[in-house]
């Protein structure tokens, strides 16, 4: 008998249906090409170590702490764990839970010819619920592409951060360059008016020309404060990504001498799918949603659990059954007859959600082959821009040594070099500017190329590995 409700229940369970859809990735038009690319290649700047890119060994160091000590990565690796923890509670759903109970009660009575008695039970009970139609499966895939877009949501938060830290550390460089020509220039003011103050006194030079040596000297040496107040919250900033107190932050290579390639493959469009975390992430959410479709829609039928128990009592008690040991075995069936729409809307909810989780992964697809378009076009043209503002800054520093010979040959008057080193110095700060935005450019491209994506997380946090292509030209 036990053997024939052993295969029946074996039988019934190896039947068992799946309710509710399969998932399948919906149908994507990937562009042939990103907007603004050169050439099309099929290498990309993506496959690039992190290391690889970001060349300035204290820039390396930088973000090997930040990898290590960052508040929003070591949250989303708790969050992490939580979701592997969550995915473990829900297969446990597969076997059958055990339990125990006990219970001990004394009695004494009044009369004294009456034995006073202790009455004692104890039970092991199971309960295992037959997965007949995918009700357990359906909530296990969900789960396990929840926990599967957490990990993808900390690669995401993980490429985040190498980005911040990259793009902090340039624009803390680019503060110190600035600060650097408006030292610079302050000196050649302050040369100015000296010799114009010295002029003055000995009746060679103008009221005009000392006054508007002065202005230009103040003119700049207001810039240095300002300067160094937001140099102290770049270093504020950094540290903050780094998991650190308040404090200097150390410097490498200058901004000028940072790695940067002039090209930048960005390999095939579809391939950006597979790369790129957070569209991994938005795809996990979608298949988590469609699996909770079939989780609602198996509440319609009914549930099938399997209970028993097997357990003893004292002497005393055994004497009124026929014996001290028991056991059960039981089957159970349980389904909705009516539920006044509760199922119906609760399934009518879950396609809603999928329908909204399935734009949200289109929306990020879009979003991630625009943001590679955009990265690409700043990249290239703030090169552009970067090289005739040298040329600029070049034309004013021939137009200063100009204008000083003919100076020293009585040609001309002071105000001329003080107006030529006037417009000198604002080109000299453009082109810092024009310097620090395409690279700039260039970590945001990376990031939206996925960079980085073929390391596993020892090698992202070592600095290890891969034989990855050089960019170097």
């Amino acid at each position: 008998m036990r053997r024939t409700c052993a295969a029946a229940v074996l039988a019934l369970f190896l039947s068992g249906c799946t309710v509710g859809p399969k998932y399948s990735r919906p149908s994507l038009k990937p562009p042939t090409d990103f907007y603004a690319e050169r050439q099309i290649s099929t290498s990309s700047e993506a496959d690039l170590d992190w290391w690889d890119l970001f060349k300035d060994p204290v820039l390396q160091g930088l973000i090997r702490e930040a990898l290590k000590n960052n508040y929003d990565l070591q949250t989303a690796l708790a969050r992490v764990e939580q979701e592997r923890a969550l995915a473990g509670v829900t297969r446990s759903e597969y076997f059958p839970q055990v339990g125990y109970g006990a219970s001990i009660n004394g009695q004494k009575d009044p009369a004294p010819l009456i034995t006073s008695h202790t009455y004692y039970s104890y039970n092991l009970n199971t309960i295992w619920e037959v997965d007949l139609f995918g009700r357990i499966r359906r909530l296990n895939e969900a789960q396990r592409a929840v926990y599967f877009a957490s990990e993808e949501a900390k690669r995401d938060v993980r490429l985040l951060v190498l980005a911040e830290v990259a793009q902090g550390y340039f624009q803390l460089r680019a503060l110190d360059t600035e600060l650097e020509v408006s030292h610079r220039t302050v000196k050649t003011f302050q040369d100015t008016l000296d010799i114009f103050q010295h002029k003055f006194e000995g009746g060679a030079a103008s009221g005009l020309e000392v006054a508007r040596a002065r202005a230009a000297l103040a003119n700049v040496a207001a810039v240095i404060p300002d300067l160094q107040r937001q140099i102290v919250a770049q270093e504020a900033a950094l540290n903050l990504l780094l998991g650190r107190n308040p404090g200097p932050i150390d410097r490498g290579s200058t901004l000028a001498e940072q790695f940067d390639p002039p090209d930048v493959p960005t390999g095939l469009p579809s391939q950006l799918l597979e790369r790129r975390p957070d569209v991994r992430e938005a795809e996990e959410s979608l298949i988590a949603a469609n699996a909770n479709v079939g989780v609602a829609k198996a509440d319609f039928f009914p549930t099938i659990s399997l209970t028993g128990l097997f357990g003893g009592i004292s002497p005393q008690l055994s004497e009124l059954t026929a014996s001290g040991k028991a056991w059960s075995l039981a089957g159970n069936l349980a389904g909705p007859i009516f539920t006044a729409g509760r199922l119906k809307n609760e399934y009518r909810a879950t396609l809603a959600q999928r329908d909204q989780a399935t734009l949200a992964f289109e929306k990020t697809v879009t979003q991630a082959f625009g943001e590679v378009s955009s990265s690409l076009s700043a990249h290239q043209e703030l090169a552009k821009a970067y090289e005739n503002q040298l040329t600029s800054v070049a034309a004013y520093r021939e137009s200063v040594q100009l204008s000083t010979v003919r100076y020293d040959s009585g040609l001309a008057n002071y105000l001329e070099i003080i107006d030529a080193e006037l417009e000198m110095y604002p080109a000299e700060l453009s082109a810092v500017n024009y310097d620090l935005g395409r690279k700039v450019a260039l970590v945001n491209l990376y990031r939206a190329l996925g960079g980085s994506w073929n390391l596993n997380d020892s090698q992202w946090m070592s600095g290890a590995s891969a034989t990855a292509p050089s960019l170097t030209p």
